[in-house]
C-alpha cells in the first residue's frame, strides 16, 4: 500500500505539473498578456472604474458596462502610442452617448482648457495638479485659434481676440497647410516656441494660388484668465446708420468674473451707450449659471445717480432694456444653451445662427495616475423641471448657416444680428 500511495502521489504530482504548464502555455499565448504588460493598462482600468463609479445614470445608458471594458481591452493591443490610447479610450467612452464624457491628453489645447476651467473653483484638483504643474499655473504655448477638420482638410473655426493669430492676420475659414514646413499640430507645433517666428502656411480660398505664409509669435496661454482676457478683447461698438452696436464674445461663462465683467461693461463701462447689443454664444466652453440673464430680464426699474464735487450727474441703469441678440452655434454647448433657451423662452430677443450643440449635462473633471484628464457627466439636466436639452440642443429663431471652408473672415451670422438690432423692432421669427 505504502508503495501504490508514492506511485498515486508521483502520478498525481506529474499531473499537477503538467496541468499547470498547460494554463502557463495558455497564458502565455492569451490575446490578454500584452494588454496586461503595458502601463496604460492602469490608465485604462482607471478610466473604466470612475466611469463605472461616477457616472450620472446607474445603470450607464443602459450600457453593458462589462462588456465594453472586455471589448475595449482587447483594443488595446493594437495601440502603439499614447495617442492611439486615447483614440480606444474615447471609443469606449463613445458608447455611453452622453456629452461631458471624454478622455484629454496633455496634446489637445483642450485639456489646459477644462483644467483651466475647473483649477480655480476645485481645491482636491488643485492638490492633484502640483504634481503636474509645480509653478501653480495650467499653462501652454499656442497661438489662439480653433479648427475644424472637413474632408481630410484643417480649417480655422474660430480665433481667440487679440490672440497671436488675430494679430498675424488669420482669418476664420482659412485652410492650414504647414507649420515651419510640417503638419499642423495644436500643441507640438508650438511647444517651445513661445516668443520665436513660427511660420505658418495656410490656403484662402480653393485656388491653390491663394496660398500664403503667415507669420505669428505664439506665446504661452494661462488657461485660467485666456477666455476672460478674450472676451474683454472682444468688445466692440460697431457703427452703422447713426446707430453704434455693442458686440461681446463669451468664449465662456464658467465663473462669477466672466458674468461680472460683461454687466460691467453694460452698466458703467464701453457698451453703456450702445443703441443695442449682440451676445455672442458661439463655440468655447459653458459652465457657470443662468443668473447671466437677469440684466436683460428688465424686472426691475432702477437707476442710480451719482453728483460729484463738479455736480455733473452720472446715471447707471442696472437693467439693459435696449435691444439684444444672441448669436449661437453647434460650437455652443452646456451651460450656454441653457442660456439661449432662457433667452428664447422670456423673449428677451431672437436667437440667431445654428442649432446648438445638444451637451447640456453637468460635467467633472477627474486626473489620472499619468497627468491625462478623464471629464465625466456626473449630473442629469432639466430645464423648467422636466425639459432635457441634452441630444436636442436649441433651435435658433432665425436660422443664418456658416460655411466655413474659405469663408476668408466673413462671418454671415455677426452680420445678421448687426443688422436685426439696427431694426429696432425685432422682426418676426421663422420658426
Amino acid at each position: 500500500m505504502r508503495v501504490f500511495g508514492l506511485t498515486f502521489f508521483k502520478h498525481s504530482a506529474r499531473a499537477f505539473i503538467l496541468s499547470i504548464s498547460v494554463l502557463l502555455l495558455l497564458w502565455l499565448s492569451s490575446p490578454l498578456l500584452p494588454i496586461l504588460a503595458k502601463p496604460e493598462t492602469q490608465i485604462f482600468e482607471q478610466v473604466w472604474q470612475t466611469v463605472n463609479d461616477n457616472f450620472y445614470d446607474p445603470n450607464l445608458n443602459g450600457v453593458d458596462w462589462k462588456a465594453v471594458k472586455k471589448q475595449y481591452q482587447l483594443q488595446l493591443v493594437k495601440a502603439r502610442s499614447s495617442k492611439d490610447v486615447a483614440v480606444v479610450l474615447n471609443q469606449m467612452l463613445s458608447q455611453l452617448k452622453s456629452s461631458h464624457t471624454r478622455f484629454y491628453t496633455q496634446d489637445e489645447p483642450a485639456y489646459y482648457q477644462l483644467l483651466g476651467i475647473f483649477q480655480p473653483r476645485n481645491p482636491d484638483l488643485n492638490k492633484q495638479l502640483k504634481q503636474f504643474f509645480p509653478k501653480g499655473k495650467i499653462e501652454y504655448t499656442d497661438i489662439g485659434l480653433f479648427t475644424k477638420d472637413i474632408n481630410g482638410k484643417t480649417f480655422t473655426s474660430s480665433i481667440l481676440d487679440e490672440s497671436p493669430a488675430a494679430k498675424a492676420g488669420f482669418k476664420v475659414g482659412d485652410q492650414i497647410l504647414s507649420v515651419d514646413g510640417r503638419p499642423y499640430h495644436p500643441i507640438h507645433s508650438f511647444a517651445g516656441k513661445a516668443g520665436q517666428t513660427v511660420k505658418m502656411l495656410i490656403q484662402r480660398s480653393p485656388e491653390p494660388s491663394s496660398q500664403q505664409e503667415i507669420a505669428v509669435v505664439p506665446k504661452i496661454f494661462d488657461a485660467s484668465t485666456m477666455f476672460l482676457q478674450a472676451q474683454t478683447a472682444s468688445i466692440e461698438l460697431i457703427e452703422q446708420e447713426n446707430k453704434k452696436v455693442g458686440y461681446i464674445h463669451i468664449w465662456s461663462n464658467a465663473a462669477d468674473l466672466y458674468q461680472q465683467q460683461l454687466q460691467d461693461e453694460l452698466i458703467y463701462g464701453r457698451l453703456k451707450n450702445a443703441d443695442g447689443l449682440v451676445l455672442d454664444l458661439r463655440d468655447g466652453w459653458g459652465g457657470g449659471d443662468i443668473s447671466y440673464l437677469n440684466i436683460f430680464s428688465a424686472k426691475h426699474n432702477l437707476s442710480i445717480t451719482n453728483i460729484p464735487r463738479d455736480q455733473r450727474r452720472y446715471t447707471y441703469n442696472y437693467q439693459w432694456k435696449k435691444p439684444v441678440v444672441m448669436i449661437v452655434n453647434e460650437g455652443s454647448r452646456s451651460s450656454k444653451e441653457i442660456l439661449a433657451f432662457g433667452f428664447q423662452q422670456s423673449k428677451m430677443g431672437p436667437v440667431i445662427g445654428t442649432q446648438t450643440a445638444g451637451a447640456v449635462l453637468g460635467g467633472r473633471p477627474f486626473l489620472m495616475r499619468d497627468g491625462s484628464l478623464l471629464y465625466v457627466a456626473v449630473t442629469n439636466v432639466f430645464v423648467n423641471g422636466n425639459q432635457r436639452l441634452e441630444g436636442k440642443g436649441v433651435i435658433p429663431d432665425i436660422n443664418i448657416p456658416f460655411p466655413l471652408e474659405y469663408a476668408q473672415g466673413v462671418d454671415p451670422q455677426k452680420q445678421k444680428t448687426i443688422e436685426t438690432v439696427l431694426q429696432a423692432q425685432f422682426p418676426p421669427t421663422d420658426k
